[in-house]
């Protein structure tokens, strides 16, 4: 499952964080990656226990646990501490095909979470470089993701992917991962889709129709069924 989340950051925000981060010391991105990972890895990032990483991540974990569509999608326990990266076509940047490390663990709060999701947050234009695009493999091939920035991209943890070489200007994003209160990939999908399905019709009949009633009471129930809390 592949969600697209638009606007969790507001353009003006945007350049904000782009601001202080372009003002931030940066640091070889593969400080932060698995044996695996750190053979495929190029890029920079901010050190993931400076203030400015740990501000602005902060920020963006406010903006998205205030967003309908990532609840939803997500249903998340635990979110691991936003980190921030940045691909350079002068530096021949890019993230060979790696798969994310299966548990995260945050050294300066002690937080260990188990990485079903992960996530993606553009902090630049797509128009404002070449290549970059994060692609992301399953069982129905290859998808290239490049949004507008503020927009994220939320995709299995497991999945094989990859973020192709920047040949022109330079691609700074915000990526990390979250342990969701429902484990199964499969249920998590089918729960995105009732909740989906329920917001539609609430639009719709309202929140007191007898039908939507109901349905807002199934999906309660299996939330209760499947959650780990």
């Amino acid at each position: 499952m592949l969600i697209c989340i638009p606007e969790v950051l507001s353009k003006a925000e945007v350049a904000e964080f782009r601001r202080i981060m372009d003002a931030a010391d940066w640091e070889d991105g593969r400080s932060t990656a698995g044996a695996q990972s750190a053979m495929v890895k190029r890029n920079e990032q901010l050190p993931p226990d400076s203030e400015v990483a740990r501000k602005l991540g902060q920020r963006i974990i406010s903006a998205l646990t205030k967003n309908p569509r990532f609840l939803a999608a997500a249903i998340p326990l635990q979110i691991f501490p936003p980190l921030f990266n940045r691909y350079a076509a002068s530096g021949g940047h890019h993230f060979g095909i790696h798969v994310d490390n299966a548990v995260r663990g945050d050294p300066l709060t002690g937080l260990r979470i188990r990485t079903d999701l992960s996530i993606t947050l553009f902090l630049a234009e797509p128009e404002d470089y070449d290549g970059g695009e994060l692609v992301v493999e399953d069982t129905y091939g290859s998808h290239e993701v490049k949004l507008p920035a503020g927009d994220a991209v939320l995709y299995p943890a497991s999945s094989l992917h990859m973020v192709t070489p920047v040949t022109r200007g330079t691609r700074v994003a915000s990526f990390f991962w979250m342990q969701s209160m429902i484990r199964d990939a499969h249920a998590r999908s089918m729960i995105f889709d009732l909740d989906t399905a329920i917001q539609g019709l609430t639009e719709r009949l309202g929140r007191d129709d007898p039908e939507t009633v109901k349905l807002t009471g199934i999906y309660h129930n299996l939330i209760r069924y499947w959650a780990e809390v």
